[in-house]
């Protein structure tokens, strides 16, 4: 028997290690858009997923390639000590610990390739305009429902209440311009239409346990740091 197994998820190497009874009575995680049938699949696994990676006892799985390269860096810290481990983190221009989970990465509207078409003109169009009406009122007008036939619609067809959609696309538009603006986290929070600074910061810890400025450094473009 190895000392450590481990599946870095390209492609879905949990499901290797499910089939093999590797994941019996463990934590594991994978890709976000997986975690759902791994689970599913084998039921005694206890799938985490948001999680960047897990280490339970000698059997590590990750959520993704590059997730692979934050659970390499944990095991060598267990082995090797964390100051190599971030030795190596800082030649490779990597986070140690790398901040929030997979909820950070994962596509809100991925969401419109399983609604109907009507739906789907109109998440389009929710889209483009993030900070505008996105109340149940105003989106049924829109959709020439009534507000109790299109919010039972909507929830069945998305898998989320409007609102909680609402909020998904804000966030993820909010993410977009920490990317790729150098835009100030007051503009970020109006065009995103989260409206104020306060706000973005408390949806942002709350969903991607991050503040809107670690998110930024960590992944916006060297052209977008440099203010317009």
């Amino acid at each position: 028997m190895p000392r450590r197994m481990a599946a870095c998820c390209a492609p879905r190497q949990a499901f290797i290690l499910g089939a093999a009874g590797r994941l019996n009575g463990r934590r594991a995680t994978t890709h976000w858009a997986s975690a759902a049938l791994l689970q599913t699949y084998f039921t005694q696994t206890r799938v985490d997923a948001d999680a960047i990676y897990v280490i339970d006892g000698a059997v590590c799985t990750s959520a993704g390639v590059t997730a692979g390269l934050d659970l390499a860096l944990a095991l060598v810290a267990d082995d090797l000590g964390k100051p190599i481990a971030a030795s190596i983190a800082k030649d490779l221009v990597l986070f140690l610990h790398r901040p929030g989970g997979q909820a950070q990465f994962s596509a809100t509207l991925a969401a419109q390739a399983r609604t109907s078409d009507r739906l789907s003109e109109l998440l389009a169009w929710m889209t483009d305009h993030p900070d505008g009406d996105l109340s149940v009122p105003a989106l049924a007008s829109r959709a020439a429902m009534s507000e109790r036939t299109f919010a039972r619609r909507f929830t069945r067809e998305i898998g989320r209440t409007p609102l909680q959609f609402v909020l998904e696309l804000r966030l993820d538009h909010a993410k977009r311009l920490l990317e790729t603006t150098a835009w100030s986290l007051e503009r970020i929070a109006a065009r995103s239409g989260l409206g104020s600074v306060d706000t973005l910061h408390r949806l942002f810890r709350r969903h991607l346990n991050v503040p809107p400025s670690a998110f930024r450094d960590r992944f916006a473009s060297a052209a977008s740091k440099t203010p317009d």
